[in-house]
């Protein structure tokens, strides 16, 4: 076996970053995060001049070590450091528009500024060649995604039992093959990858997904990117729109927070949408959108088996094998599924519920800025003729469209019939 691919290839490195940060994070080293605050109408108040200081060397960190690991795989680490201070106040500029006050309550959270900056300055400037060595969205957003592992909790995914594993596991598989199906049948789409990704995107958890599916079925950076542009366009009508619709069609907190939780792709706008019913229905609602999240392994590795095992296969070629499987295999899933899984059944027992909520708290901050960073990395890489010619197909738009409203559907019928009670026992 060739060992030099657990420090050569990024996902590996994705890793092994992870794993790092969660065990400084799990043993109190890392103990505080810099973080933009809410804020009205000052700067001031998202943020302080005292934090400057911190929130910079936080960045600096954060890029040596990525030039570091760049450095390990034989990367233009130089490279990355001219450009990557750049892209780090990009991300911080992201952030501090995302939170102020109004622009979140409405889903314009920094996801969206990220790739609207990102993309703002490639179609003004066109690509700049000294930015491009420090675009690594993949390694960021991987290495995010191996933190993210540890915020799924076993104790908490299953607080809403078989009700929310019906309408969280349930639905998305059959909402995934249908789309797929609608995809490549119905509509003709002629990359499958990119069908797979919006599909994924839709009926999972939107972005993560999106990234976790381009990586096994090989999409184009491209086609990742449309995915996830449609998906936040759509997550912010979602989000606004559900909430009165739950009122008038009187559906109450429980099933209307289920129905929130399976169907809105991302996890803040869920939250923002569920609290615009009422705390019970946010909790409902970010417990089956955790259910969801908690599919994102699951899915990757059956993706990429089917890919190299029927996609990809020619005909009278013989059948992968299992060592062919794993080359495809997204790796950063494994650091994703062994986070969950240390933080659930060993320090969780260990240490206790409180502990451990403090060491996600700053775990999560620690993954919303490597996601910003590589939002904003999305956003300059991204090829603007190639999103037009994807746009302008309108099957790729239409495969969204008519699998989210199967979602809408086949979610709501999941959450009433678990839900309502007239069934189970309702929850309390």
């Amino acid at each position: 076996m060739n060992w030099s691919v657990l420090y050569q290839l990024e996902d590996w490195w994705a890793n092994w970053l992870g794993a790092g940060l969660l065990l400084l994070a799990a043993n109190r080293v890392i103990s505080t995060v810099p973080k933009i605050a809410k804020w009205q109408s000052s700067l001031s108040q998202a943020l302080p001049i005292s934090d400057i200081i911190p929130l910079l060397s936080m960045g600096l960190i954060i890029g040596l070590v990525a030039a570091f690991a760049l450095k390990i795989m034989d990367k233009d680490a130089r490279g990355f450091l001219i450009g990557y201070p750049f892209v780090f106040l990009l991300a911080v500029a992201a952030y501090i528009i995302g939170a102020q006050e109004t622009l979140s309550l409405y889903g314009f959270n920094y996801v969206i500024w990220a790739l609207i900056l990102g993309m703002a300055i490639t179609n003004i400037f066109g690509h700049i060649t000294w930015l491009q060595s420090a675009l690594k969205a993949e390694m960021f957003i991987k290495t995010g995604l191996v933190l993210m592992g540890a915020e799924i909790l076993f104790n908490r995914v299953m607080a809403l039992g078989v009700y929310g594993l019906g309408v969280a596991w349930l639905v998305t598989p059959i909402v995934l093959y249908v789309m797929y199906w609608l995809g490549t049948r119905l509509l003709k789409i002629q990359s499958k990858s990119l069908v797979a990704t919006i599909a994924a995107t839709t009926s999972v958890c939107g972005v993560s997904a999106a990234i976790a599916t381009g990586a096994a079925t090989k999409a184009r950076k491209e086609e990742v990117s449309f995915a996830i542009s449609i998906s936040l366009i759509f997550t912010i009508l979602m989000m606004l729109g559900l909430p009165p619709l739950i009122r008038v069609m009187g559906l109450g907190e429980v099933v209307g927070g289920a129905w929130i939780g399976g169907t809105v792709d991302s996890t803040g706008a869920v939250v923002a949408a569920g609290a615009m019913l009422g705390k019970t229905a946010t909790e409902v609602a970010a417990l089956v959108k955790m259910l969801q999240n908690a599919l994102i392994g699951l899915v990757s590795f059956g993706l990429a088996v089917i890919w190299v095992s029927r996609v990809e296969r020619k005909p009278g070629e013989s059948r992968p094998s299992p060592l062919e499987i794993w080359v495809r295999f997204p790796k950063f899933i494994i650091g994703f599924m062994l986070a969950s899984a240390l933080f659930s059944f060993i320090l969780i027992p260990g240490l206790g519920d409180k502990a451990v909520n403090d060491i996600i708290k700053v775990t999560t901050v620690l993954r919303n800025w490597l996601f910003c960073i590589a939002f904003v990395s999305i956003g300059l890489d991204t090829n603007f003729a190639e999103m037009k010619r994807l746009a302008g197909d309108h099957r790729p738009v239409m495969l969204y469209i008519l699998g989210q409203t199967f979602n809408l559907v086949l979610t709501l019928a999941a959450a009433w019939f678990f839900f309502s009670g007239h069934f189970f026992p309702p929850i309390r």
